[in-house]
């Protein structure tokens, strides 16, 4: 049976997908667009279509099978990031610690939107590079911890609306290494793990130092709309302005227990500017869809409508560069010298392997629809070429682990 294109989800009614294939031709008409945009677009109306060809998914019980397309895979598309989100957060889930963690969350101000959209790798490099040192720095001070703390940092560049909204979500568990391998715990565990106002200044002072350095080697581009900045003049007079900005740092209370840190990791780390189940219509070149006022006192849920051309404008606003790493390790926490520091930390709080290991499912094994008691599991796949990979190199590389049925 040959499931019918984007049915993964039967109360999505309209998706990104559909604003594309009815305006996307317009737009690409009137604007001038990257190659790395003309390549999302062109990904995200194809997913899920015969252009990427198809996929077999068989019954773990009865032996049915069913057949669907292929997805694209692109970092942007809202239909893509289950399987990628699931199988990073299982390569975590032997990190995780019993300790409280922490969600910290740095913002760049919006004066700085304009220069960002054109020197999008720089911007975001700097603000990954000077909030991580900020956390570090923090961390190996004695009045905190005084010593390494690890965490994961993950770039958003959009708000609800989808203007641009460059900011860090920090996942950061609570202690610290010392330098003789002792474990240090935080001293306000209950409440704070680092003082907002203390790294914000830290913060902005290491950004503002930053973009003076890359102005000086003149690294930055500048649009029209910032072109007073090539001056040393210029560029001083809007320093003193962006000096003089709120920078917002934001901490929340820590977590429950590990499976609650394991959940909120996976809801940050692979979602994109905005999710199909939020758009309400797309009719008459006008595109309604829901979202998130944090400016009212319940943060209530409210509507907006745009032209079409201006939802894709602001949807493309969010396209990251080739080979951008959006998810970033760091401290014990680093490629390379995590699993050793985590055991390490694991043998300091006394903590016996667990010799089950866990998983996040989330359900990605859809119910069989004719025995009703089976999971279907991925069978065969063909790619648009007409090359054929197995069920369990299949399996292997959408991060599923072994197929629990004879696939002879």
């Amino acid at each position: 049976m040959m499931k019918g294109q984007s049915t993964q989800n039967n109360q999505v009614k309209y998706e990104v997908a559909d604003i594309f294939h009815r305006y996307g031709a317009e737009y690409r008409r009137n604007n001038g667009l990257t190659r790395k945009q003309h390549y999302v677009m062109n990904a995200v109306e194809r997913c899920r279509t015969s252009w990427y060809g198809y996929h077999q998914d068989k019954c773990d019980q009865c032996g049915y099978v069913e057949i669907d397309y292929n997805s694209c895979r692109d970092r942007h598309c809202p239909k893509c990031q289950g399987v990628s989100r699931t199988k990073w957060v299982n390569a975590r889930l032997d990190d995780i610690l019993p300790v409280p963690y922490y969600h910290v969350v740095f913002t760049l101000p919006h004066l700085l939107h304009d220069l960002t959209s054109h020197n999008k790798k720089l911007i975001y490099d700097l603000l990954f590079s000077c909030a991580s040192q900020t956390l570090l720095t923090f961390g190996q001070d004695p009045k905190w911890l005084g010593g390494e703390i690890g965490f994961y940092g993950i770039l958003h560049t959009w708000g609800q609306k989808l203007w641009q909204h460059p900011h860090l979500h920090f996942i950061v568990p609570g202690g610290a290494i010392t330098k003789n391998n002792s474990w240090v715990a935080p001293q306000h565990r209950s409440k704070f793990l680092f003082p907002v106002h203390a790294l914000s200044k830290v913060f902005r002072g290491k950004f503002i130092e930053g973009l003076k350095e890359a102005h000086s080697t003149a690294k930055l581009t500048f649009s029209t709309e910032t072109r007073q900045l090539e001056s040393v003049g210029g560029f001083e007079q809007w320093i003193n302005r962006l000096v003089a900005r709120n920078w917002v740092v934001y901490c929340k209370r820590p977590f429950g227990d590990a499976e609650q840190v394991v959940r909120y990791i996976g809801r940050y780390t692979h979602r994109v500017a905005i999710s199909n189940n939020r758009i309400i219509d797309v009719q008459d070149g006008q595109v309604r869809f829901n979202y998130k006022d944090y400016k009212a006192c319940k943060k209530s849920w409210k509507i907006m409508q745009l032209n079409a051309q201006e939802f894709i404008r602001r949807f493309l606003l969010h396209v990251l560069p080739d080979g951008f790493h959006k998810i970033r390790h760091y401290g014990f926490l680093a490629n390379g010298r995590r699993k050793t520091k985590v055991q390490l930390i694991k043998h300091l709080l006394q903590i016996k392997p667990d010799k089950e290991k866990k998983e996040l499912t989330d359900d990605w094994r859809m119910g069989c629809p004719k025995c009703e008691t089976g999971r279907l599991f991925p069978y065969m796949i063909v790619t648009r070429f007409f090359s054929i990979m197995s069920s369990l190199a299949m399996c292997c590389e959408r991060g599923y682990g072994k197929c629990s049925f004879d696939t002879s």
